[in-house]
């Protein structure tokens, strides 16, 4: 075989290869093999005509383009994986030429890998924010933990916002009761908003026992279109006033929702966790910043293939978590006012990001000369087999450790470009005239 041109234009390679007579004679030999039992000639059953037969019959180019799949593999491998060319997607035959001595003309073209021109990955700037936390943080999040372990009891007294009452009700328009108009047992919150303007608000003050008629309207934009701006009467009965009675912020609260014994160990423990999720949430806004200026800062084309690749990999893994809650990744386009074909084109600008952004890295770390030792290697392949329960040895014929070396390498270059960045101060908003 022999490669007569190869030529790259941007993310694209052009090879036009010979492939000698005996090899592409190989190949039809194999397609006739494959092919004979589908094809009917006259006077033979069906498997059993002699190729020169079906070559007369349907031509003689009746077996090239399934030749030309049988040996492809190979052609492929020694016209261009064999010559160092990293390449994307899949790969295919623009042109073909059978010449009069049998040989084969072909013309390969395939994406290949993006060469990377890195811009600063060092020493970049980018705004972190300095993470305090607040008394008033720490007491809202002391009142959680009250409301978390506060009762809910029955008292004889009017209601009030923020009551509960158990209540029956029909609701009639034009006298005459409608679909989901009708409960009995119902726990209504006053305040919560959970009915249509004014049936809470006339609730307001009512007793265990009282029996009360509600006369509404519903929205105009309500949707039940049946029911959209409709008046209607609501006969409520109210059988229970609850109140909902939070403990006192003090040590006995301490004890019954943590470890400790006394409130301020407790706030001590509030401040120390509240900081550390906001020490965390700087951290990954700042490595966000820093990612997107080290991506940016660099010059190179990301091949269509390796972008639709990630499109497919994010549907397939949102798809898989839709199934778990029994809807399909059609159902949820739809759900959406789109089309599945939409929905692609929909992420399709966060995918090539996140594809530049890991090429970048991976020419980082190139760049840098990172490398796995073996040790981190099966250090990783343990912890995926513990994810994903999983045997070690199972798991490496599933996931090439090429992958996992070359995610391990993007991970260290992420690394690098944080540990070298500079922290500035956020920008002050802007005062408002």
């Amino acid at each position: 075989m022999n490669v007569k041109s190869a030529t790259r234009e941007n993310n694209k390679l052009t090879v036009n290869v010979e492939v000698e007579k005996e090899l592409f004679e190989a190949g039809i030999s194999k397609a006739y093999l494959k092919n004979r039992k589908y094809i009917t000639v006259p006077g033979f059953r069906k498997g059993k005509a002699p190729r020169k037969m079906i070559e007369n019959l349907y031509g003689a180019q009746v077996f090239h383009t399934d030749a030309v799949e049988e040996i492809f593999p190979d052609v492929f491998r020694e016209a261009v994986t064999d010559q160092g060319w990293k390449t994307v997607g899949q790969p295919s035959v623009t042109d073909m030429n059978v010449r009069e001595d049998k040989s084969l003309e072909l013309t390969i073209e395939v994406e290949l890998y993006p060469e990377v021109e890195l811009g600063q990955y060092k020493g970049v700037e980018a705004p972190k924010a300095e993470s305090t936390v607040s008394e008033e943080e720490i007491e809202a999040e002391l009142d959680r933990k009250a409301n978390d372990v506060a009762r809910i009891v029955t008292v004889d007294r009017p209601a009030r916002e923020g009551d509960t009452l158990l209540i029956d009700y029909k609701g009639l328009k034009d006298g005459v009761a409608f679909d989901g108009g009708t409960a009995e047992g119902y726990e209504l919150r006053l305040g919560s908003h959970t009915f249509i303007p004014g049936f809470e608000e006339q609730l307001i003050g009512a007793v265990a026992g009282d029996e009360k008629e509600l006369d509404l309207t519903f929205p105009a934009e309500y949707h039940a279109k049946e029911l959209a701006g409709a008046p209607v009467v609501f006969h409520v009965k109210v059988h229970e006033v609850k109140e909902t009675q939070v403990p006192a912020k003090d040590d006995e609260l301490a004890k019954d929702v943590s470890e400790f014994d006394t409130l301020e160990e407790l706030r001590a423990d509030i401040r120390k966790d509240l900081q550390t999720k906001k020490d965390e949430e700087a951290s990954r806004a700042f490595e966000s910043a820093l990612m997107e200026k080290v991506a940016e800062a660099a010059k190179l084309e990301i091949p269509s293939a390796m972008t639709e690749a990630e499109v497919d990999s994010e549907l397939q893994n949102f798809d898989y978590q839709l199934r778990s809650q029994g809807m399909s990744l059609e159902q949820y386009s739809k759900m959406l006012g789109g089309d599945l074909s939409g929905f692609r084109n929909s992420i399709r600008p966060s995918a090539e990001k996140q594809v530049r952004l890991r090429v970048v890295l991976n020419a980082i770390a190139e760049a840098e000369g990172l490398e796995v030792s073996e040790e981190e290697l099966n250090a990783e392949y343990q912890k995926l087999s513990e994810q994903y329960g999983m045997d070690v040895e199972k798991l490496k014929t599933v996931v090439p450790a090429e992958e996992i070396t070359t995610d391990l390498k993007v991970r260290k270059a992420r690394d690098l470009v944080v540990a070298e960045a500079v922290a500035t101060a956020p920008e002050a908003p802007a005062a408002e005239e």
